[in-house]
């Protein structure tokens, strides 16, 4: 009997030490009755004001959960220059996300002081911008808690590159718990993304000795891109992921990946590889099969390295660790 009671208490501590027993979608139910309503008000006013906000929050979100788990460590700012954000695969991050967690922060902060954490606010905006571009709702899991790291040094090999071939991607969504079914879906988000020119240059101009444009590109697209991003392009220039539908988060995404106008090699491989490719026709012919496996992918990728109970601080500024 001892040793049953032992292995159960146990199994508890190891439940409540990885984070996810600890979230619940109820967590501020009697804390901050209030809190999701504060922060779609906020969300809703920045996409009114540059619709950059909804794929800013969404990438940021990644960015966070990859590094160091979901707890808002991209969000400090350092004056040396040396946190999370400052990393080169972050740098271009646009500062709508950014801003949309800090408003929705200072909102929070106002009704319920010092209770809601930065990685939820992030967590709950993340769900809101999807939503407002007409991609699926869903529930969010909530109760965790700020990280007290947040280092450049710390992001290299953490982030998909956009040359990443399919096992890349699948190591390192295994990394984090995700399967290869839930990158499929979390690509998707590039339903509303953008990307400056350079990430994708050389399936334009040097992809191979004989063959300078990537033959998995559609002629035709590839001449659009040409034209968007000639060799000499400001560095600034960015252009839509999906050339299609790129203000609605749809399966749009997908249908591109089979007429091969995927922008990155990262996005086209998951067609052109027979392993995920069965995966890509679904979503591509059914929506709903994408928006249930999107919403599955996105509570497991809020779960990623979360900390909770008395693990990390609530942040009172969510750019800077409580003095």
């Amino acid at each position: 009997m001892e040793v049953k009671t032992g292995l159960i208490l146990f199994l508890v501590f190891m439940i409540l030490q990885r984070g996810e027993g600890q979230l619940s979608e109820t967590f501020y139910q009697t804390t901050c009755p209030k809190l999701e309503s504060i922060v779609r008000k906020v969300v809703t006013q920045k996409i009114n004001q540059t619709f950059v906000t909804v794929p800013a929050t969404l990438r940021l979100f990644f960015h966070d959960c990859f590094v160091e788990g979901c707890d808002a460590s991209i969000l400090i700012a350092s004056p040396n220059g040396d946190a999370e954000r400052d990393a080169p695969d972050n740098l271009s991050l646009a500062g709508d996300g950014f801003d949309t967690v800090i408003k929705a922060k200072q909102a929070v902060e106002k009704r319920c002081p010092g209770v809601v954490s930065c990685a939820d606010i992030l967590a709950i905006a993340t769900r809101d911008v999807i939503d407002l571009a007409g991609g699926p709702s869903f529930k969010v899991e909530l109760g965790r808690r700020d990280g007290l790291i947040s280092q450049a040094s710390r992001v290299a090999g953490n982030l998909p590159e956009p040359d990443f071939n399919l096992t890349q991607l699948d190591t390192i969504f295994a990394k984090n718990n995700l399967t290869q079914i839930d990158m499929i879906a979390l690509s998707g988000c590039h339903t509303v993304g953008f990307s400056h020119c350079n990430r994708f240059a050389n399936r334009l101009y040097s992809f191979s000795p004989s063959s300078p444009v990537d033959p998995d590109l559609d002629p035709t697209y590839a001449q659009e891109l040409k034209q968007a991003c000639p060799q000499d392009v400001d560095p600034r220039i960015a252009v839509n992921m999906d050339p299609i539908t790129p203000q609605t988060f749809d399966n749009m995404y997908f249908q591109n990946l089979v007429a091969k106008k995927g922008l990155f090699t990262s996005d086209e491989v998951l067609f052109t590889n027979p392993a995920s490719q069965p995966t890509v026709i679904d979503f591509a012919k059914n929506p709903g099969d994408f928006n249930a496996a999107f919403i599955t992918a996105m509570r497991k990728l809020g779960r990623v390295g979360v900390k909770t109970g008395q693990a990390g601080q609530i942040r009172v500024d969510c750019t800077a660790f409580n003095s």
